[in-house]
C-alpha cells in the first residue's frame, strides 16, 4: 500500500527537525537517495537514520552497513516496511502518524501560553519536560539553545517559567507544522493540550498540525482531532 501524502508530509517533517536537533549540536546529517542519515552520534531519543520513502530498502540497508556506531543507535523506519531484527537491531515501538486539519483558533486560554525565548528559559523548559526539577547536566542537553535561533521552531510553555507546568515544540516544515515534544506535569489539567492545539493555530494559521504517537497518547491525541494514518517503526542496534 502506498503511503498517502499525509504521512509524507508527516515523514519529512520529522526528518527535517531530527536534522535541525541534530546541526544546533553541531552534528548535522544529510539527505540521500530517500534517507536521512547522520553517522556520527546524535541526542539521546533522536535516530541516525530516517527511511523518507516506503522503498527504501536498498538503499536504507546500504547505509546502515556503512555506519559504525558505538552504543544503541537507532533507525525511525517511517513506513514500517523494514525487518532488521536480522541484522542485529531490536524493535523498540510501533506507532502511528497522525494528522490534524488546520483549524480557526479557539479561544481557550491563548494567554497562557507563552513562547520559550531565553537560554535560561530553555533550560527550564527542558528540566520539566525530562521530569528533572533539578535541572539538567549540560552534557546530556537534548535541546540547546542553538534552536531557538532556528526559523519555524517554537517552544512552547505554560506556568511558572522557571518551572513550566506543561509544554510542547512546533516545527515548521514541509507545509505543515510537527508537534513534538509534549508534556504535562503532575498536577496540570488535560486540558493543557487543547490550548496548547490552540495556540499553533494563532502562530501557524491554515498550517495541518502532525506528529507520531502510540498507545494512551494516541487516544489522547485522537480526542483532539487527529486522525491515526500509517504506521512507523523505531529499531535500535543491540549492543556489540
Amino acid at each position: 500500500m502506498r503511503p498517502t501524502p499525509r504521512t509524507l508530509q508527516a515523514v519529512r517533517n520529522n526528518a527535517d527537525w531530527c536534522d535541525t536537533v541534530c546541526r544546533a549540536h553541531g552534528r548535522p546529517g544529510r539527505f540521500e537517495a530517500g534517507l536521512w542519515l547522520n553517522p556520527a552520534p546524535v541526542p539521546a531519543f533522536y535516530p541516525n537514520v530516517v527511511t523518507l520513502t516506503p522503498d527504501a530498502d536498498g538503499a536504507t540497508l546500504a547505509a546502515l552497513s556503512g555506519l559504525a556506531l558505538p552504543g544503541r543507535w537507532g533507525v525511525k523506519d517511517g513506513f514500517a516496511t523494514l525487518d532488521l531484527a536480522s541484522r542485529g537491531f531490536d524493535l523498540l515501538m510501533e506507532a502511528r502518524w497522525i494528522h490534524r486539519e488546520a483549524r480557526d483558533p479557539s479561544p481557550v486560554a491563548r494567554e497562557a501560553w507563552r513562547t520559550v525565548r531565553t537560554p535560561v528559559e530553555l533550560e527550564a523548559w527542558e528540566a520539566a519536560w525530562a521530569g528533572l526539577p533539578g535541572g539538567v547536566r549540560p552534557e546530556v542537553r537534548v535541546f540547546p539553545p542553538a534552536l531557538l535561533g532556528e526559523e519555524g521552531v517554537v517552544f512552547l510553555a505554560t506556568g511558572d517559567a522557571a518551572r513550566p507546568d506543561a509544554g510542547g515544540i512546533a516545527s515548521l516544515s514541509a507545509g505543515v507544522v510537527g508537534l513534538s515534544n509534549t508534556f504535562l506535569s503532575e498536577n496540570a489539567p488535560a486540558s493543557r493540550y487543547a490550548e496548547l492545539l490552540s495556540q499553533l493555530q494563532v502562530l501557524f494559521p491554515g498550517r495541518p498540525v502532525v506528529g507520531y504517537e502510540h498507545g494512551e497518547a494516541l487516544d489522547v491525541w485522537r480526542s483532539l482531532g487527529f486522525e491515526p494514518g500509517d504506521p512507523l517503526r523505531v529499531w535500535l542496534k543491540q549492543e556489540g
